[in-house]
C-alpha cells in the first residue's frame, strides 16, 4: 500500500472513531463470512458496530486522536473493533454469546476511557450492569426512603380514621 493510500485510510479511521473512547478488540480469523454478517446484523440492531482495521494504521490513528495506549491491543493478526451501544457493557454483552457459538473468535482486550484491559478483564465487562440498569437502581434507592416516610405518616392516620369510623358505627347502632 502506498503512503498516500495509508494516509487516506488513517484519516478515515480518525473520522470514523472520532467520538469513540471505549471499544473492544477481537480477532475474527477463521470466522466465515455468513457468520460474520449474522453477527454484524444482530449487533447493528442493538446499535453496536464492528470494523475490521489494519493494525499499524489503527495504532497511528489512535495516537493522533490521543488514545495511544489503545494501540497496545493491535499487535498481531487482523483485528476487529466492536464499539457503540449505550456503553461498553452493552457491546460486551452483545458479543458474549458469539464466543460460545464460534470458538475461533478471540477476545484480545478492551480500551475503556484511557485504560487498556486484558482479555480476562474485558470478559468481566459483560457481567456488569448496563447504564439503564444502574439508572433504575439509583431511582429505586432514591425513592425508597420517601416511600418509607410516606408509609410512616399514613399508617397512624389510617389507624385513627379506623377508630373514628368504628366509633361512628357504634354510635349509629346505639341511636337506632
Amino acid at each position: 500500500m502506498s503512503y498516500a493510500v495509508k494516509g487516506l485510510v488513517q484519516n478515515e479511521y480518525e473520522k470514523r472513531f472520532a467520538g469513540v473512547d471505549t471499544f473492544i478488540v477481537l480477532q475474527t480469523v477463521g470466522i466465515s463470512g455468513v457468520v460474520n454478517n449474522k453477527m454484524r446484523g444482530e449487533l447493528k440492531k442493538k446499535g453496536i458496530r464492528m470494523s475490521v482495521v489494519k493494525n499499524s494504521l489503527m495504532r497511528r490513528a489512535l495516537e493522533t486522536m490521543g488514545h495511544g495506549k489503545g494501540g497496545q491491543l493491535f499487535d498481531a493478526g487482523p483485528c476487529t473493533i466492536v464499539y457503540g451501544g449505550d456503553s461498553i457493557v452493552d457491546a460486551a454483552k452483545g458479543i458474549e454469546g458469539w464466543f460460545k457459538k464460534n470458538p475461533a473468535l478471540i477476545l484480545k482486550g478492551a480500551y475503556v476511557e484511557g485504560e487498556v484491559l486484558n482479555a480476562a478483564a474485558s470478559k468481566g465487562l459483560s457481567s456488569m450492569p448496563t447504564r439503564a440498569e444502574l439508572h433504575g437502581r439509583i431511582v429505586s434507592m432514591a425513592m425508597t426512603p420517601g416511600s418509607n416516610i410516606a408509609g410512616c405518616l399514613v399508617g397512624p392516620g389510617s389507624v385513627i380514621a379506623g377508630c373514628v369510623k368504628s366509633m361512628i358505627e357504634k354510635k349509629e347502632k346505639e341511636a337506632a
